[in-house]
C-alpha cells in the first residue's frame, strides 16, 4: 500500500512538472545567443578556412565538455560479418544484408547489428539513409512481416536509396540504471569516471560512426552519400554524430527538441533541468550544472547545427509536440545560417517559420512542422527523400 502511494505521488510530481513547462510565446525570456562566429578569445571568423581551423574545434570541444561528452576514437580492431547477404526482398526490388559490426578494445568487444536493404536498380553504389533506432526493434523488421512508417524501407528503396538501421541498445541500453553495460563498461570504462565523459547519446553516436566504417567497405553503398537520421532522442544523436563525424553527408533530426535542434535559451517546452532529471544517463555530468541556468551555457543548439556546415541538415517538428519547441528549432537553423554563409551557401529558409504541412526544402536546409503527434511518419520520410534528391 505504501509503495502504491509513493508511486502515485511520483506520477503526480512528474505530471505537475510537465504542466509547469512554458508553452506561451509571450513568456519566452529575453535571451542573447552566443556568437557562433566569435572565438572565446574575441576573434571574429570571416572565412570557412578560419572556421575549420579556429572556431569549429573550439565549439566542438565546448559541446563535448559541457553536454555530450568526449568521443573516444581509439579501438584495437573492427570486424564485419555478413550474417545475410544479397537475399532478394520486396519482389526483387531490393536485397537484404544483415551485418554484425564487432569492435574490440582491451580484450573486450561489442557488437552492432545492422539491417540494410539495397535497391537492385541501378546497379551502382547508392546513397543510404541510416536510422539510429531508439524505438522497438520490430520497427526495422528485416523480414518485413511488420512494416512501420517509422522506417518505411519500401518507400525509400522505391526512391532509389538504400536504407539501414541499428538499435541503440547495442551500444547503451536506454535506461538510467543499465546504460553503462554496453560500450562504456566494456570498451571505455574510463569515460564513466569523467565529468565530461560520454554517456548514452555519445555512445549511440559512436555506434553510428562504426556503421559508417562498414559502409566504406560495402561496394553497393556510396559511402560519400550517407544520411544519418534520428527521431527524438535519436534525433539528438544524429546531430551529434554528424557534428563529430564529417564523413556523414547530411543529417536528419526529427522532433529532437531540447538538446537536439531547439534553442535552450528560449526555455520553451522541455528544459535542461527536466531532461537531466528524467534522463540523467543521456548527457555528461557537467551538463547538470546548467539546470535552470540556460543563459550560462557557453553554447546553444544553433552552434551544434553549425558544426555540420557545409553539409545539409533537415529538421522537423509536429504541431502537437510543443514539448520539442517547433519555433525554437526553426530559429536555431536560422541562427546557424552565418556559418553556412562562410561557404557561400544560402540555406533558403524563410524569415519566419512556415505553416503546418508546408515543408521548406532548400539546397542545404530543410524544415517542416507536420500536423500530428511526436512521431516519424511516411510524410516525414517523403520530405527527407525530396531533400536528399536535391543534393
Amino acid at each position: 500500500m505504501r509503495k502504491g502511494i509513493i508511486y502515485c505521488l511520483l506520477l503526480l510530481a512528474s505530471f505537475s512538472a510537465a504542466l509547469a513547462q512554458n508553452y506561451d510565446e509571450s513568456k519566452v525570456p529575453l535571451y542573447v545567443l552566443p556568437d557562433v562566429l566569435k572565438t572565446t578569445g574575441g576573434k571574429v571568423i570571416r572565412s570557412g578556412e578560419k572556421w575549420e581551423k579556429l572556431r569549429r574545434p573550439e565549439v566542438l570541444r565546448l559541446f563535448e565538455d559541457n553536454i555530450y561528452g568526449r568521443m573516444p576514437v581509439d579501438y584495437d580492431s573492427i570486424r564485419y560479418m555478413l550474417t545475410q547477404d544479397d537475399v532478394p526482398e520486396m519482389d526483387g526490388k531490393a536485397v537484404l544484408k544483415q551485418v554484425t559490426v564487432t569492435v574490440f578494445r582491451n580484450k573486450q568487444s561489442v557488437q552492432i547489428n545492422v539491417v540494410l536493404f539495397v535497391p537492385t536498380q541501378p546497379r551502382k553504389p547508392v546513397p543510404v539513409f541510416l536510422l539510429i533506432n531508439n524505438r522497438g526493434k520490430d520497427n526495422t523488421d528485416p523480414t518485413r512481416v511488420k512494416k512501420s512508417e517509422f522506417w518505411p524501407a519500401e518507400m525509400v528503396v522505391d526512391s532509389g536509396f538504400a536504407i539501414a538501421a541499428f538499435h541503440v541498445s547495442d551500444l547503451a541500453p536506454d535506461d538510467k540504471e543499465t546504460y553503462m553495460t554496453g560500450i562504456l563498461e566494456k570498451l571505455y570504462p574510463e569515460q564513466l569516471n569523467m565529468d565530461n565523459g560520454m554517456k548514452a547519446i555519445g555512445a549511440w553516436a559512436w555506434g553510428a560512426s562504426r556503421v559508417m566504417d562498414y559502409f566504406e567497405t560495402d561496394r553497393d553503398i556510396d559511402a560519400k552519400k550517407v544520411i544519418v537520421v534520428g527521431h527524438s532522442r535519436g534525433g539528438k544523436t544524429s546531430l551529434w554524430a554528424a557534428a563529430q563525424d564529417q564523413r556523414f553527408a547530411a543529417c536528419v533530426t526529427n522532433c529532437s527538441g531540447n538538446t537536439g535542434a531547439a534553442l535552450a535559451r528560449r526555455q520553451f517546452g522541455e528544459r535542461i533541468s527536466r531532461i537531466n532529471t528524467t534522463f540523467p544517463h543521456w548527457f555528461n555530468n557537467n551538463y547538470k550544472q546548467f539546470n535552470d541556468k540556460e543563459s550560462a551555457l557557453p553554447v546553444d543548439q544553433h552552434m551544434l547545427i553549425s558544426l555540420i556546415a557545409p553539409r545539409p541538415v533537415y529538421a522537423t517538428n509536429a504541431s502537437k509536440d510543443l514539448w520539442a519547441d517547433p519555433t525554437g528549432t526553426f530559429l536555431a537553423m536560422k541562427a546557424a545560417e552565418p556559418v553556412y554563409a562562410l561557404y557561400n551557401i544560402k540555406p533558403e529558409l524563410p524569415k519566419d517559420p512556415p505553416g503546418i504541412n508546408t515543408p521548406v526544402i532548400g539546397s542545404h536546409f530543410g524544415y517542416h512542422n507536420r500536423e500530428g503527434e511526436h512521431n516519424m511518419t511516411a510524410y516525414d520520410w517523403g520530405n527527407f527523400i525530396r531533400f536528399a534528391k536535391k543534393f
